[in-house]
């Protein structure tokens, strides 16, 4: 990673344990701007306790986060969210009895005056001028991801890739700068995932950066700029995909030797 480049997200020797277990331990974490910043590792390798820590989930038991250089450590997952860091989940969160439309109302109410409260309070028939403005921006989002057609159907009723656009198109909503990606593709089939990948790739042309975790190797190396490799809590191997998949403790640990062929 160049040193010149701009750093968006800066994790520095970052520990969670549990106990006498450290799930993340000591992990040094650089995340250039307008980048898809991979992390992998075998499963139980603290992929998703970093999440957790990098969004507020749970709080380091050791090290600092920065965000554009402003320490965050520690802080709330909403003021990590007005920050600009926004995540998606390994199973989809949505709220099925809601429509695809009112689920990405709802991602942008944390970029709102009112927020949700207010929303839940208003005099029905009289939307505000905010809601208005939410739901033009949300109907956007929706053509984005391409379900502007199914905005009125309930988001149980749509298949699981669906709802993975409909997810991403709810944390879009709160206006991120850094997208975090738990597993996005679990579940797809082969041209989902191809769908998938070159989606991600626009958010990160049209000036997003995304952090993502994935066990589909072929999508890791096909749209990463950067893989960080965990195993056991730490950090193991990290460089650009070319770099990453000859590493011998990656291919021992993870990929196997069918990767580096």
């Amino acid at each position: 990673m160049s040193t010149t480049a701009t750093l968006l997200l800066e994790a520095q020797r970052l520990t969670r344990r549990f106990g006498g277990y450290s799930a993340v331990s000591e992990v040094d974490l650089s995340i250039e701007r307008g980048t898809i910043h991979a992390v992998i590792g075998p499963n139980g390798a603290g992929k998703t306790t970093l999440f957790n820590l990098i969004t507020g989930v749970l709080a380091p038991t050791e090290g600092r986060l920065k965000i554009e250089g402003v320490d965050i450590t520690g802080a709330r997952p909403d003021r990590i969210a007005r920050r600009g860091v926004v995540r998606t989940f390994q199973g989809v969160r949505l709220f099925p009895a809601m429509t695809v439309l009112e689920n990405v109302m709802v991602g942008r109410f944390c970029r709102t005056s009112g927020g949700f409260l207010a929303a839940l309070t208003r005099i029905p028939g009289r939307p505000s001028a905010s809601e208005r403005a939410t739901e033009q921006s949300a109907m956007l989002l929706l053509d984005r991801v391409g379900l502007a057609g199914r905005k009125h159907m309930l988001a149980g009723e749509l298949p699981l890739a669906d709802q993975r656009r409909l997810e991403i198109a709810r944390a879009l909503a709160a206006e991120p700068m850094l997208l975090l990606l738990d597993e996005p593709v679990a579940g797809m089939n082969p041209t989902e995932v191809h769908e998938a990948g070159e989606f991600y790739q626009s958010l990160c042309k049209d000036g997003l950066t995304i952090l993502i975790t994935e066990h589909h190797m072929s999508l890791v190396m096909a749209i990463s700029h950067h893989i960080t490799v965990m195993n056991y809590g730490r950090k193991i191997a990290e460089g650009s995909p070319e770099v990453v998949r000859r590493d011998p403790e990656v291919l021992s640990a993870y990929l196997g030797a069918e990767a580096a062929a």
